[in-house]
């Protein structure tokens, strides 16, 4: 039924300076953009982030962080926790180890009040170099 990750949109009051923010984080500019969106392909399978005016958000949309988290595989979850606060996002969960098999998160929250996941994930590199998980 669901075949895999294709955009999480991220809304933003003041889209020009998401634009530049995610440009800053991500080491790249939008491949895409029209008037009210700009959208970000980045990672070992070109999701996308889409950044959207929020006068386009859904009635009743929250405007506070919350609900579900979105997390990214990272290679160097501190580094990239540290760097997204130099550039002013705001701790929304602190680095968390899930067990033993190495699989940690961190969130933020960005500048426009979006919850960014970042994730270690050995499942996932298992799978990138076309190794099958281990269920345990």
């Amino acid at each position: 039924m669901l075949r895999g990750f294709a955009t999480i949109n991220f809304w933003a009051d003041d889209l020009e300076a998401a634009k530049a923010w995610y440009t800053e984080v991500l080491g790249t500019a939008p491949y895409f953009e029209r008037p009210g969106y700009a959208e970000f392909r980045i990672g070992d399978y070109q999701h996308e982030i889409g950044l959207v005016d929020r006068r386009y958000a859904p009635p009743g949309a929250a405007k506070e962080p919350g609900g579900a988290v979105a997390y990214w595989v990272v290679d160097d979850l501190p580094g990239v926790r540290r760097r997204l606060l130099e550039l002013g996002a705001e701790e929304y969960q602190p680095v968390t180890a899930h067990g033993d098999g190495g699989f940690v998160t961190a969130a933020v929250t960005d500048p426009f009040g979006n919850v960014l996941g970042i994730m270690r994930n050995p499942h996932y590199v298992e799978i990138l170099e076309g190794a099958t998980p281990d269920p345990a």
